[in-house]
C-alpha cells in the first residue's frame, strides 16, 4: 500500500498576529496536486489539524474544503485524521459518520471500545489493504483510572504504562485481523506523542505533553508488529531510533523562526509487510522567513540585503548590541518602508535581561516578549518564595499550562 503521511498542519495558526491562511490554503493546494501526481491509496494526518481547540470558521473552511478535493478530485481511496494535543476532539468527530461515507476516517480520541479504531482499508473491489491502528493523542484520563493519591513520579510512570498497555492491545487485535484474513497485509499505526530522542527545535512551537521527567515513551515500547508507524507531534521530520519505518512528517510550513532554515517534508512510503520503501518529498516553501540577530550595523546590512532579494519575507530581529538603542524599531523601519520585507518582530535581548534582573517591568518590555514561564519565575522571586518551594510550584504551573492547552472546551 502506498502512503501519504503528513501532520501537525495547525490551520489557524498565526506568527507574532500575522494570519497565515494564504500559507495553508497554498501547502493545501499544493498536496491535492501530489496526491493527483502520485496516486496514493491513504493520506495519514497525525494530529494537530488546527492550532487551538476553538478554530476559526475560516480555518475549518479550509480544512473540509480540502477533504472534499481529496474525496472527489482525486484517485486517494482512503484519508485517516487523528486529533493531536491542539485540537478538539469534539470539533474533529462531529461530522465522523458522514466524512465516513466518503472513506475519509476521522478518530479524535479513542473510541469506547478499542477494536473500533483498527481499521480495515479495502480497494474498490473489496480485497484488504492494509489494517491501521488509528491512535490519536492519548489523555491520561481516556486510558487510565487515575489514582486518588498518586505522586508525581508514580502518575508519569503509570501514565507512560497506560500507553505502551493500550497500544499492546490495540495492536495485538490488528495482529488477530490479520491471521483471520490469512494474507500478508501490513500494519499501519499511527500516533501523536512525544518519543524518546524526538529532535525539536527552539521556538518551533511544540508544547510539552507530559509533565515530569519519567515521562518517556521509546521506540522499543511500541509493538513489533508494526510495518509503518506515521507520528505527530515534533515540527522536525525525522526517523526514530535509526528505524527508516518510524518517522515524523514534521510540520508542512515553519511555524516559528525557529524552523526557516530546515526543509519541512511529506512522506511518501510503499508498505508491505516486512518492508517500506521511503520517499521524502520536499515541500516548497510559501512565506520566506528570516531571522536576523546581531548589533544595530549588522541588523541593518542584513535587511538591506533582504530588501535586495525583491521578495516577500517576514523577518524576525534579536538585537543583541551593547548600547541601549532607543528608536531601534523606527531605524529599522526606514530601511525596509515601502519594500516587501516586513518586520514582523523585533526582540531587545539586552532590554529584556536588564528587565528579567530587575524588580519591576520597564516601558520597553511588553508582556508577549516573556513566555508565561518567565513571568512565573518573576513572581516567585518577586514574592521571594523560598527555593526549596519553588521546584514544587513550577512542576504545578507546568500541569496547570499543560490543562489549560489540552481542555477539550467543546466537550459537553
Amino acid at each position: 500500500m502506498k502512503i501519504f503521511h503528513t501532520s501537525d498542519w495547525h490551520l489557524g495558526r498565526t506568527l507574532y498576529g500575522k494570519k497565515r491562511y494564504a500559507e495553508f490554503e497554498a501547502f493545501l493546494n499544493w498536496l491535492i496536486e501530489q496526491i493527483i501526481l502520485k496516486s496514493p491509496d491513504l493520506l495519514i494526518v497525525a494530529g494537530d489539524i488546527f492550532d487551538t481547540t476553538t478554530p476559526s470558521n475560516k480555518g475549518q473552511e479550509i480544512y473540509y474544503q480540502f477533504l472534499c478535493k481529496v474525496a472527489t478530485n482525486t484517485s486517494c481511496e482512503h484519508v485517516v485524521i487523528i486529533g493531536g494535543n491542539h485540537d478538539s476532539p469534539t470539533l474533529l468527530n462531529a461530522p465522523k459518520e458522514l466524512l465516513k461515507q466518503l472513506k475519509i476516517h476521522v478518530i479524535g480520541n479513542i473510541s469506547p471500545d478499542y477494536r473500533d479504531d483498527v481499521l480495515e482499508l479495502k480497494d474498490a473491489t473489496g480485497i484488504t489493504q492494509a489494517l491501521v491502528c488509528a491512535v490519536p493523542y492519548l489523555r491520561d484520563r481516556d486510558i487510565r483510572v487515575l489514582g486518588e493519591y498518586e505522586l508525581a513520579d508514580d502518575k508519569d510512570r503509570n501514565f507512560m504504562q497506560a500507553i505502551h498497555d493500550y497500544y499492546a492491545k490495540v495492536c495485538a487485535h490488528a495482529e488477530e485481523l490479520r491471521i483471520k484474513l490469512a494474507k500478508p497485509v501490513p500494519i499501519i499505526a499511527t500516533g501523536h506523542l512525544f518519543v524518546t530522542g524526538g529532535k525539536t527545535l527552539k521556538d518551533d512551537g511544540v508544547r510539552e505533553l507530559y509533565v515530569g521527567s519519567l515521562a518517556q515513551f521509546g521506540a522499543t515500547d511500541f509493538p513489533a508488529g508494526i510495518d509503518y508507524l506515521a507520528l505527530g507531534h515534533l515540527h522536525v521530520p525525522q526517523i526514530i531510533a535509526g528505524l527508516d519505518n518510524y518517522r515524523y512528517s514534521g510540520s508542512p510550513i515553519a511555524m516559528g523562526f525557529g524552523e526557516t532554515c530546515q526543509q519541512k517534508l511529506i512522506i511518501e512510503a510503499d508498505v508491505n509487510v516486512g518492508n517500506v520503501t521511503i520517499n521524502e518529498i520536499a515541500i516548497p516553501k510559501f512565506q520566506c522567513l528570516e531571522r536576523i540577530t546581531g548589533d544595530l550595523d549588522t541588523i541593518k546590512l542584513a535587511l538591506t540585503n533582504l530588501v535586495n532579494r525583491d521578495e516577500s519575507i517576514w523577518v524576525e530581529v534579536d538585537y543583541t548590541g551593547q548600547e541601549i538603542v532607543t528608536n531601534l524599531q523606527q531605524e529599522l523601519q526606514t530601511i525596509v518602508i515601502n519594500t516587501q520585507v516586513e518586520l514582523i518582530k523585533i526582540h531587545n535581548s539586552q532590554l529584556l535581561k536588564q528587565i528579567l534582573s530587575s524588580a519591576e517591568y520597564d516601558e520597553g518590555i511588553e508582556l508577549s516578549d516573556l513566555t508565561p514561564e518567565q513571568v512565573f519565575d518573576k513572581c516567585l522571586n518577586i514574592n521571594n518564595i523560598p527555593e526549596e518551594q519553588q521546584e514544587e510550584l513550577k512542576e504545578c504551573f507546568a500541569q496547570i499550562m499543560q490543562g489549560l492547552v489540552t481542555h477539550d472546551v467543546r466537550a459537553e
